[in-house]
């Protein structure tokens, strides 16, 4: 397979590993791009972990929590140029469109659209804006939350680029709301967990991870009858990266996430958590 620079660029992008190194790792995998990360990792030429794919995509993300606190929104709303996104007629349909969701939880965009908002389907509203903003407009994604033992906390950051929802227990939906639920989804936007905690993390995930270290550690030199536990503890550190509980929590450096949801009640506990960043690559 030809290794275009395009695919060059591309794994650069992702990694920050030099360009020769790049082109030997897509050499080395038949330009299959996951493959060409690990063997970087293992080389040690990459940077970090694949940071996340920014699909070339302009827009917001839209909460929205219901009075009760039991149930939360997040909503994707895609444009063409950062001047349509900040635009108030696009604003207001993005949380049209979120109110409707909430309101009607649709099963996915297409029964979205024929939604009715103020007398207007939703496919309506949209020909609408389409004809006042003159780019695309894509209703991308949304998802529901529901906590009927708990409540929802919700959080947008970075001008409506990043939105959060969590289920908590053990919580009121007014601290939910204003208080520490929503610290807990600041904490998820800012620092962006794979997932609540240790035990959920993939097995194959850290078999990989596992294999990249002793890979790292053997590159290195270190002695075979130690490379286990480097690894080991390389692989602590990932579940300090990765899950939320382990989290240093952004507001206190001496406590983690459970540090702190400890501090303020025996019985608070983080069910899931769903997070949008605008333009994301989804599997």
């Amino acid at each position: 397979m030809d290794i275009t620079s395009a695919m060059i660029k591309s794994l650069r992008d992702k990694t920050g590993a030099g360009m020769m190194d790049c082109k030997r790792a897509l050499e080395s995998s038949g330009g299959d791009m996951d493959p060409a990360i690990e063997y970087l990792r293992k080389k040690g030429a990459a940077s970090g972990a694949k940071r996340a794919d920014r699909a070339a995509k302009e827009g917001m993300i839209v909460t929205r929590v219901a009075s009760h606190g039991k149930s939360g929104v997040i909503v994707e709303v895609n444009c063409e140029t950062d001047f349509v996104s900040r635009s108030d007629d696009f604003a207001a349909f993005a949380n049209v469109v979120a109110e409707a969701i909430e309101h009607n939880r649709p099963a996915n965009v297409e029964a979205l659209m024929e939604l009715t908002s103020s007398g207007k389907k939703i496919a309506e509203l949209y020909n609408d804006l389409l004809a006042k903003v003159g780019e695309k407009v894509e209703i991308r994604r949304f998802s529901i939350v529901d906590s009927p033992d708990g409540a929802v906390s919700a959080y947008t950051h970075l001008g409506s680029k990043i939105g959060v929802l969590v289920e908590l227990t053990g919580i009121a939906p007014d601290a939910a709301a204003t208080g520490a639920g929503r610290d807990v989804a600041m904490q998820v936007a800012a620092m962006n967990p794979l997932v609540v905690s240790r035990d959920q993390v993939d097995k194959t995930l850290i078999e990989r991870e596992l294999d990249i270290y002793r890979t790292q550690a053997a590159n290195q030199g270190k002695p075979a009858q130690i490379v286990d536990k480097i690894a080991m503890g390389h692989l602590e550190k990932y579940y300090q990266e990765v899950c939320l509980l382990e989290q240093t929590f952004i507001k206190d450096s001496g406590k983690t996430i459970k540090d702190f949801l400890v501090s303020i009640g025996q019985l608070v506990s983080v069910n899931r958590f769903q997070r949008f960043h605008l333009g994301e690559e989804t599997k």
